[in-house]
């Protein structure tokens, strides 16, 4: 029984991930999560208590999973490897939860999801901003604001599908950045 449970709850997640992800949070009903899963809408409730919840989950879950996937992330050894890893981070990140950053893309105006993206980024800036200062650039402040907004827009482009040379993009960034 309590294995049933479990896997009912997965599927309640993997589905609401993919509906919200596919038609938006607000245009996907808890009734058709709960249809598109094969459980009771009821069930969603009891596990979740509401759907406002069950996005925090996803979300919340999706950024633990990228923190436990990527440990090593904000490892610091010097200022051109940090960097060059930085700019292909993202599409790293993507490859390996496409679903989850589409709906990340999808809900980036959304209150609840954009305050945790900032908190998952928060601490890369100043990281940045010492490897920019280390290699002597004149404004660290600018290169580091225009290198995340930078990798920002393209984690979202890629993460939509609109992007098919995200690779290509990188590689132009690491050497306009001479990070080789």
């Amino acid at each position: 029984m309590k294995e049933s449970t479990i896997s009912r709850k997965e599927r309640i997640l993997q589905t609401a991930m993919q509906l919200f992800a596919d038609k938006g949070y607000l245009d996907t009903s808890t009734k058709e999560i709960a249809a598109s899963a094969g459980v009771s809408e009821a069930l969603i409730f009891k596990h979740f208590g509401n759907k406002d919840a069950l996005l925090s989950h996803i979300v919340k879950s999706g950024y633990r999973k990228v923190l436990m996937h990527h440990k090593g992330m904000m490892t610091y050894k010097n200022a051109k490897d940090f960097l060059r890893h930085m700019v292909i981070l993202p599409s790293e990140l993507v490859a390996d939860d496409p679903l989850f950053w589409k709906l990340q893309e999808r809900l980036s105006h959304h209150a609840f999801s954009k305050t945790q993206h900032e908190l998952f980024i928060k601490p890369v800036q100043p990281i940045v901003l010492k490897a920019f200062k280390e290699l002597g650039y004149a404004q660290p402040e600018l290169e580091t604001q225009f290198l995340l907004l930078i990798i920002d827009m393209l984690w979202k482009k890629e993460a939509c599908g609109d992007i098919a040379n995200a690779h290509e993009l990188a590689m132009l960034i690491e050497e306009k950045y001479q990070l080789r």
